[in-house]
């Protein structure tokens, strides 16, 4: 199968092109530059030329909550320009199959945890990352409605727990939690910083999947991507508090300095597990246990981050 694969230069980009030349598919992975997502008319005219069989979307702007305040208009108004053009470029040219990711970021702040598939659209967006999740909800909803006008296609969209892993950034300004932190304490370590301060209360808990084992899922779906439900949510089904992962990383690291906590900082929603009831349906789990996804993730950051 030929498979346009969008975000190839990201982390889970990167990720599923890792593991690739295990499966028996031809990747077009063409960089921003070969294709520029927000151009709607070279988006139609990329898909058109190379008529691939299924596209997997995968490109966004991401970040942490930090970014995501920083800068709510290029969150909303990006990542839904690339979410509508490549949805509508493969729609429009007769694309078969279409895998959109999307983000635990777009269930509703309040809602009851685990977090089911069917509780979008049900409640108010937290608002620290509101405009990411908007794009989001309308990718989501745009697979769904072309469906319903076309029911030849497969538009269908997995929701990702958080993830880390190879391939993630470090910049702590536009990094997601796990690779921050392991950049900050091993920084801390390095400079015998005797302590850490950590935003909130810690007590917010979140769920992390290492990167690689999505990179899996994704193709064990496109073995049986007609069985796949509409709307699939990919993670552990398990979570920890912001501290256990800091407490994590330091043991990973070699950190024995201390903790602080920063009330005066937001944290975002105090809880985000995905149910996974329907991913266990459909018949896979994830591999990486947190320590050794943590390592693996810190072996990178030395590798890449720390050589000079």
């Amino acid at each position: 199968m030929k498979i346009l694969l969008t975000g190839s230069n990201g982390m889970v980009g990167k990720n599923i092109l890792a593991i690739a030349s295990r499966y028996q598919h031809e990747f077009l992975a063409p960089t921003s530059s070969e294709l520029n997502l927000l151009d709607a008319a070279s988006v139609c005219r990329y898909v058109e030329k190379h008529k691939p069989d299924m596209v997997i979307h995968a490109a966004g702007i991401v970040g942490g909550i930090q970014a995501n305040m920083a800068q709510p208009v290029k969150f909303l108004v990006e990542n839904m320009q690339m979410g509508l053009n490549i949805l509508s470029a493969a729609n429009n040219t007769g694309v078969a199959k279409f895998l959109n990711l999307s983000s635990s970021c777009m269930y509703p702040r309040d809602a009851m945890n685990p977090l089911s598939e069917e509780l979008i659209l049900k409640g108010e967006l937290e608002p620290t990352n509101e405009g990411y999740a908007l794009a989001k909800v309308t990718s989501t909803r745009l697979c769904e409605y072309i469906c319903q006008e076309n029911p030849e296609r497969l538009y269908k969209t997995i929701i990702p727990c958080n993830l880390y892993g190879r391939f993630d950034k470090f910049d702590p300004n536009h990094s997601h939690m796990i690779p921050a932190v392991i950049r900050k304490i091993d920084e801390a370590k390095k400079n015998q910083q005797g302590e850490i301060d950590i935003w909130g209360d810690g007590e917010a808990r979140r769920e992390f999947m290492y990167a690689e084992d999505l990179a899996d899922f994704i193709f064990y779906a496109l073995d049986r991507f007609a069985e796949m439900p509409q709307n699939l949510n990919v993670g552990l089904g398990t979570d920890y508090t912001i501290n256990e992962y800091y407490q994590a990383v330091a043991e990973v690291v070699g950190y024995e300095g201390k903790f602080k906590h920063d009330l005066s900082k937001p944290v975002g929603m105090k809880q985000k597990l995905i149910d996974d009831m329907k991913l266990q349906e459909f018949g896979w789990s994830y591999k990486t246990a947190l320590k050794t996804g943590i390592q693996k993730t810190y072996d990178f950051y030395l590798s890449e981050y720390c050589n000079d």
